[in-house]
């Protein structure tokens, strides 16, 4: 019953976002200056940001605090992966950011740390990287397909309390299939139509089959970043994300 009322409630929220924060832009920028032009640029049209490891790491929480007081969300994506005490530690700092979203790649004792010291905080547990395929979860040892691995980690991750999850488009139907509606699904590894350049992701999907799927949000980066006409793609896909979740 819980989890039949948390589904609902979670639909209402969904239908009820707003169309610039469905796209989450990843700052994989290496300065906190070509970030802010960034963030500058574009707030207009998009009120959410990843800040990921090589910003983190280069600016620190200077750069998070100044993209909130922008009046935009951040995800923070440090995939946190270590002892669990060290990940709770963590995650009590994080949580002390007002970030909306943050990240956590492990098993299912990390999670659960994770969770444990998230309060408001919202935590997405990473599935499998978009950068990874079939070949590559055999060298690191995995005996399953991509698609039971994503779908045995999202319903742990529902399982130890997690908010939603990190995973591609691909799998994303039969995250909802099995799940409903009860997770966050933000999806990474999403390329325009247009755009014919996948860089070092692997498993991709086009911006409206992931919002047809079920996300709730999609992370770009370079397909806006590298182009001649940020603001023009980024209107584009405003445009062709309104036709599947309304304004």
């Amino acid at each position: 019953m819980t989890f039949f009322i948390l589904g609902n409630i979670w639909e209402i929220m969904r239908k009820e976002m707003p169309l610039e924060k469905r796209i989450i832009l990843a700052l994989d920028v290496p300065s906190g200056e070509e970030a802010k032009r960034w963030v500058s640029r574009l707030k207009q049209f998009i009120k959410f940001y990843k800040i990921g490891l090589e910003l983190f790491i280069s600016e620190g929480r200077d750069i998070v605090n100044w993209v909130l007081d922008q009046g935009c969300d951040v995800m923070l994506d440090l995939k946190l992966f270590d002892i669990p005490n060290t990940v709770q530690r963590a995650i009590e700092r994080i949580r002390d950011m007002k970030v909306s979203y943050t990240t956590v790649h492990g098993n299912d004792g990390i999670l659960r740390a994770a969770v444990e010291a998230k309060g408001d905080l919202k935590v997405l547990a990473v599935t499998v990287l978009t950068s990874l395929d079939e070949s590559d979860l055999r060298d690191l040892g995995f005996r399953c397909d991509v698609r039971e691995l994503v779908i045995s980690r999202a319903k742990r991750a529902l399982e130890i309390g997690c908010d939603g999850v990190v995973a591609s488009g691909l799998e994303l139907q039969a995250i909802r299939e099995n799940l409903g509606e009860k997770l966050i699904v933000v999806v990474p590894g999403v390329r325009p139509v247009s755009n014919t350049t996948i860089d070092d992701q692997k498993r991709i999907i086009t911006p409206k089959e992931a919002f047809l799927r079920g996300a709730d949000h999609i992370v770009m980066g370079r397909p806006i970043l590298n182009s001649e006409n940020p603001e023009k793609v980024v209107e584009n896909l405003l445009i062709e994300i309104s036709e599947v979740v309304g304004k």
